[in-house]
């Protein structure tokens, strides 16, 4: 069983910066997309980035290009977001996920973290 872990959530002004960090444990990561997703209140869950195993496979939802970056550390089985510029729509619970497959559906995600609280203010 994947327990995915996440780290680094917390309040920022609007134009700051956070990483994101997320360590897998239970079963070793891979050939496995690890990415994020995010939820809104009263929104749905949210694809916003992937990454392959090797890295060479990145995909972001569009409203984040040019402003996150996703990362990986195979030899410590974590995964990274890199936030900047940070917008108060930006806020949302964010969690790590795990998969073998590609997949910007949250129906098709096979793990999930427990989530990180991202708050940004204006």
């Amino acid at each position: 069983q994947v327990q995915l872990v996440e780290s680094g959530g917390e309040l920022v002004q609007t134009g700051g910066s956070l990483r994101l960090s997320c360590t897998a444990s239970g079963e070793n990561m891979f050939d496995h997309y690890l990415g994020w997703f995010r939820q809104a209140p009263g929104k749905e869950r949210e694809f916003v980035a992937t990454i392959s195993w090797s890295g060479t496979r990145i995909d972001y939802v569009g409203s984040v290009k040019g402003r996150f970056t996703i990362s990986r550390d195979n030899a410590k089985n974590t995964v990274y977001l890199q936030m900047n510029s940070l917008k108060p729509e930006d806020t949302a619970v964010y969690y790590c996920t795990a998969s073998k497959f590609y997949s910007p559906l949250a129906t098709l995600i096979g793990y999930w973290g427990q989530g990180t609280q991202v708050t940004v203010s204006s």
